[in-house]
């Protein structure tokens, strides 16, 4: 650690955010113009939003229309300071904040402190599988997980026997929250629409999409009603749904699961797996927690105080995927207005002498969850309000749209939309060799032990 922790010149309140996602930025954002010194601390120097990493993943946009610099985005706010670097240890006694890039370790002092270090993906204890079936929460899984799905397809065109194209052909999905039904349907449109007729000897709707699941539902948040609507416009769009299963190994060649019901084991031979099945806070919050004596749920997320504080630790909060508060969901609607409302009464502190036992507890509005099923058919539930089909993925792209960080983002991503609803054709289904050689090494570093 350096021997002087970082802080700004000047003697103002010094508030350091980690994480620069949705409530990392909307906190720095709410804080603009306050009387503090604010640091941004990422691990990476953009912001990601994460909710369309499953279209990068299947070609329908790139990279830089879901990922925009911090940097840029918060260009004009003045008492801001943004560093790349994995935050690697917290000291709540001495108020430090101990930040890696590069191999170069910094230290920074604060005053208050925001964790929106947001979640990865859970494996429940099998973090094995992540080398067979990669997740999908950053920028680099969606990457990988194009490389596999491409991979595959042009490996079809190779087999020696139907056995082995039938494999290569099958995709298997574990999860079925939002990002599990909207990548099986991706993955669908792409196998049934987007491939034309020529472009391989064989035929590429032979396709088989198996999306699995340990719950009795599709979509468990939206409710029953809108669980089956899912499901049967999936199942029309030729995805296989496999509910009330448990996966108990993934491996090169296969998944196998155990229906909860039955307890008889299945395996299905696929050469793609992509794991959509639970998320686990970051561990910084564990290490919050233990010095405050606070619980941590078995998600790795911490109970906070109505005012997202922890413990008797009245300047350090955290927000977002790493809370657990009053059983809010982990979307990002909950990471935004309790970014917001952590820097709010931030500024009435500092700006008002307004004292942590007079602060009014966080209270989140809920404005609804929607998915997209497939093109021009998707859910949403606001409240006791429930749509789907056409309405519902008007009201899905208006906003997906609406939360796009950037106007050259919402404005090509919506052209890119609109492309797509009139042809067939995806840009962004270019991969590398070197991606698909990582994914060998790691997949054959795996098999020898």
């Amino acid at each position: 650690m350096a021997a002087t922790p970082y802080r700004p010149t000047g003697n103002r309140h010094h508030v350091v955010i980690v994480g620069a996602g949705f409530g990392g930025l909307y906190a720095t954002r709410e804080l603009a113009g306050a009387d503090v010194d604010v640091t941004l601390i990422n691990r990476t120097n953009h912001h990601l939003f994460a909710p369309l990493l499953y279209q990068v993943a299947t070609g329908l946009l790139s990279s830089g229309e879901i990922a925009v610099s911090v940097r840029q985005l918060t260009r004009g706010i003045d008492n801001l300071t943004v560093m790349r670097g994995e935050v690697t240890d917290i000291d709540t006694e001495a108020q430090t904040v101990t930040a890696v890039d590069g191999g170069e370790e910094r230290a920074y002092a604060y005053d208050s402190l925001i964790l929106a270090a947001g979640a990865g993906q859970s494996y429940f204890g099998n973090n094995h599988f992540a080398e067979f079936a990669p997740g999908l929460k950053t920028l680099d899984d969606a990457f990988e997980v194009r490389a596999r799905i491409m991979d595959a397809f042009e490996r079809a065109e190779l087999a020696a026997t139907p056995e082995e194209r039938e494999e290569l052909l099958t995709f298997v999905i574990v999860g079925a929250g939002p990002t599990g039904v909207e990548l099986a349907g991706q993955i669908s449109e792409l196998a049934h629409r987007s491939f034309e007729q020529g472009q391989f000897t064989f035929r590429p709707e032979m396709t088989k999409i198996v999306l699995i699941d340990g719950m009795p539902q599709v979509l468990p948040p939206f409710g029953k009603r809108l669980g089956k609507k899912a499901q049967r416009q999936l199942e029309r769009e030729g995805v296989t749904v496999i509910l009330n299963a448990l996966v108990s190994n993934v491996d090169a060649e296969s998944v196998t699961y155990k229906d909860t019901k039955t307890n008889e084991e299945t395996t299905i031979k696929a050469a793609t797996k992509i794991w959509s099945a639970g998320v686990e806070a970051s561990p910084l919050g564990r290490i919050v927690a233990e010095q405050t004596g606070v619980e941590v749920n078995r998600n790795g997320t911490v109970q906070v105080n109505p005012d997202c504080s922890v413990g008797d630790k009245r300047n350090v909060f955290i927000i977002g995927d790493m809370m657990s508060l009053n059983k809010l969901p982990g979307v990002a609607q909950v990471a935004m207005q309790s970014g917001e409302y952590v820097a709010k009464i931030i500024t009435e502190q500092v700006e008002h002498g307004v004292e942590p036992d007079q602060r009014d507890p966080f209270s989140y509005f809920d404005k609804g969850s929607m998915a997209i099923i497939s093109r021009f058919n998707a859910v949403v539930k606001m409240g006791k309000v429930e749509f789907s089909g056409f309405i519902g993925w008007l009201m899905w792209l208006f906003v997906h749209v609406q939360f796009l960080q950037g106007l050259r983002n919402r404005v090509v991503t919506s052209f890119t939309w609109l492309l797509n609803a009139l042809n067939s054709r995806r840009y962004n289904l270019v991969t590398t060799n070197g991606q698909l050689l990582q994914r060998v090494a790691r997949e054959n570093t795996e098999t020898e032990k």
